[in-house]
């Protein structure tokens, strides 16, 4: 991705020119060095690798909060809110549909996290988190959830 180019069209464009050696006036020669060729190909070769399951650290979404059904939706908002005073990038859906119809979309836009929150969840004040690769663990205190989180994306897994 990275390269190496010789421009001699832009400083004649810009009518760039410098007196040489000889005491004569000669056109430059500009070298352009880029990491990356360009951002999207940069991104285009990032989801290829990965094939579209992007790690925690560059997802645009790192967690998505579901609520189980409307009884649950304001404990899913706090839990949003939480999620995003900590850095992360959250969002959540808490409409009434399926949990099962909820989980499967997150699941396609392959989000890192999903969060449930269901009747055990708002009384225990704790989290039902599903992992990308479907491994449920319940009972994740909030704060555990956002250290876990914040440790994975900072070593760049």
């Amino acid at each position: 991705m990275a390269t190496i180019q010789l421009d001699y069209q832009l400083p004649q464009r810009f009518r760039l020119t410098y007196v040489g050696a000889d005491g004569h006036e000669h056109t430059p020669v500009i070298i352009h060095r880029v990491i990356y060729g360009s951002l999207e190909r940069f991104i285009g070769i990032l989801l290829e690798h990965y094939k579209g399951n992007l790690p925690a650290w560059i997802s645009p979404v790192q967690v998505r909060v579901l609520s189980l059904s409307d009884e649950h939706k304001k404990r899913g908002e706090d839990v949003l809110e939480g999620l995003k005073v900590a850095g992360l990038r959250a969002d959540g859906d808490f409409e009434s549909a399926t949990i099962s119809y909820k989980v499967r979309n997150a699941q396609l836009q392959k989000i890192p996290y999903v969060i449930v929150i269901g009747e055990k969840e708002v009384e225990s004040e704790s989290l039902s988190v599903r992992t990308r690769d479907g491994k449920v663990r319940e009972g994740v205190r909030l704060d555990d959830f956002v250290r876990e989180v914040g440790e994975r994306t900072s070593k760049f897994e």
